[in-house]
């Protein structure tokens, strides 16, 4: 081929365009052009509303972990504020209702303890104010031990009184505790007066285990009784006050065949509940001594003689 033919020009690989700073220029310009007609005219917005429009799916999967993640977190922790809580507010319950529950004990003591004052202060005869502590541990009989002993000038036989009637008598007696017989254990009896009639009688205890009741016994069949007649202590034994109240009569049982009559009375003190008692000094305690016999002086002669 001859040189002359030969095309001097590069090859289209080797072919450069504008210059970069032409390019620099150019783009430049544009760039700036955009900005001011996007200023100007928000020329961009529909493209932007598309570019967002087409992003959002990516954008929610890719927010959902951390979105997640928070959720659990704060999940988490309110219920654990919601758990403490709840156990703050029941731990106040607890405290209120056990509040609730003193001030009703406290004010059904003080009932009582006024009635038993007010009782105190009708009777004559002197007495000390204790405390039931707990009811005897055999089954079959009717005790309870109250917080007042020998320590106290206790003494074995003193009555024992609630602000309703008698609940028995001091049977034993401790240095620092003492025992009461109530009046339904089957060993006790107590001397009672009929306050409409004033028939007298004997009440015991009454046999049946734990019948809580009162028998009058040896009493005749045609006895003037009817039931809710109030039966008092008569004081003829020496040991309880007269007029305090013992029980009520229930019913009467006569029989053809028996010269007596079965009558059952309800004790009006409560037994099972009272909690301050009265324990009075034993009636036989207030009674002056009997006077001693004069010796004879001729007697007292012959005894110095010999």
């Amino acid at each position: 081929m001859p040189l002359g033919t030969l095309d001097s020009t590069p090859p289209p690989f080797f072919r450069q365009g504008p210059s970069a700073l032409s390019k620099l220029i150019f783009f430049s310009a544009l760039a700036l052009l955009l900005m001011v007609a996007d200023l100007r005219f928000h020329v961009t917005q529909p493209l932007r509303a598309v570019i967002a429009t087409a992003l959002y799916p990516v954008q929610w999967l890719v927010l959902r972990p951390i979105i997640w993640g928070q959720g659990g977190s704060q999940y988490f922790e309110s219920l654990n504020r919601s758990q403490a809580r709840e156990a703050a507010a029941q731990y106040q319950l607890g405290l209120q209702s056990q509040r609730a529950q003193q001030v009703e004990q406290l004010t059904l003591e003080n009932t009582r303890l006024r009635a038993l004052l007010e009782m105190r202060t009708r009777l004559n005869t002197p007495a000390l104010a204790a405390q039931v502590l707990y009811d005897a541990a055999d089954p079959y009989t009717r005790k309870v031990i109250l917080d007042k002993g020998a320590q106290d000038a206790v003494a074995a036989g003193a009555p024992v009184l609630d602000e309703f009637g008698i609940l028995g008598q001091v049977t034993r007696v401790y240095p620092l505790v003492s025992e009461v017989t109530l009046i339904t254990d089957p060993n006790q009896a107590i001397p009672v007066l009929n306050a409409r009639t004033g028939a007298r009688g004997l009440a015991f205890g009454n046999a049946s285990l734990r019948s809580g009741t009162l028998e009058l016994r040896y009493l005749d069949a045609n006895v003037d009784m009817a039931a809710g007649d109030l039966l008092t202590t008569s004081g003829v034994d020496g040991i309880y006050p007269p007029g305090l109240q013992v029980g009520r009569v229930l019913k009467i049982d006569r029989q053809a065949d028996s010269a007596f009559a079965r009558i059952a009375a309800e004790p009006i003190a409560r037994l099972n509940g009272s909690l301050h008692v009265l324990v009075l000094q034993p009636l036989a305690e207030q009674v002056p001594a009997r006077p001693a016999a004069p010796v004879e002086a001729g007697r007292g002669s012959k005894g110095g003689r010999s």
